[in-house]
């Protein structure tokens, strides 16, 4: 049965307000056709990520709109140049992080990272190293994925991959490969199972690029 913008907005306040991390922040929720969108203020950037994964994981959700935005106490701001010292330290104590590929450039506590990466958990992984760290507002994410491998992409591979998870309708998803680029589309059931699909597709050795036109239907 699909859900009513009203009990969507509910069952997504609960979920915010569940999260340790969340219960003291005051975060508003509006719901339109399954769109949530976040709005209000939290202390750093990690409760900002929190409050969209929380929400990702709603059945009847199709999409978050985060304008969340990160108000830092007085005592937790940090120079940008402090912040970069930071990030570069901490992107280099992650061993799944090539850090001699990537730039690093911090303005007004916001993050930029830029750089070639040879597969998508790195990049990853980059996001999450620095996520904690003291001052940061937020993470512009403008890494490119360039694979070593240089094997040709196989569609029935990708599949076999999705395939493997007990997550996903298989049946419901179609796998195109065009050259280095993997095309997921389809329906799947919430934004946690179209994240999940994207994953496993990023997974694939040699790919470059995902483009996951998955729609996300409850009923």
């Amino acid at each position: 049965m699909k859900k009513s913008n009203d009990v969507l907005r509910k069952e997504v306040i609960d979920a915010i307000k569940w999260e340790p991390l969340l219960s003291s922040n005051e975060i508003d929720v509006n719901v339109k056709d399954g769109i949530v969108t976040l709005s209000g203020t939290v202390d750093n950037y990690t409760q900002k990520k929190e409050a969209e994964h929380a929400v990702k994981s709603i059945a009847g959700v199709k999409a978050v709109v985060d304008d969340v935005k990160v108000d830092l106490y007085f005592s937790a701001i940090k120079s940008d140049t402090d912040i970069a010292s930071s990030v570069i330290k901490a992107l280099h104590g992650n061993w799944a992080v090539p850090d001699h590929r990537l730039k690093v450039t911090v303005e007004n506590g916001w993050v930029t990272l830029e750089g070639i990466l040879h597969w998508n958990f790195q990049r990853k992984a980059a996001d999450n190293a620095i996520r904690y760290l003291p001052g940061v507002r937020g993470v512009i994410d403008k890494i490119k994925i360039e694979a070593e491998i240089k094997n040709e992409l196989g569609k029935e591979i990708v599949e076999k991959a999705l395939r493997r998870s007990w997550i996903l309708d298989v049946d419901n998803i179609k796998v195109r490969v065009e050259g280095k680029t993997i095309y997921l589309s389809g329906i799947v059931d919430s934004l946690f199972q179209k994240d999940e699909a994207e994953r496993i597709a990023w997974n694939t050795p040699g790919v470059w690029c995902v483009d996951n036109e998955l729609v996300v239907e409850f009923n």
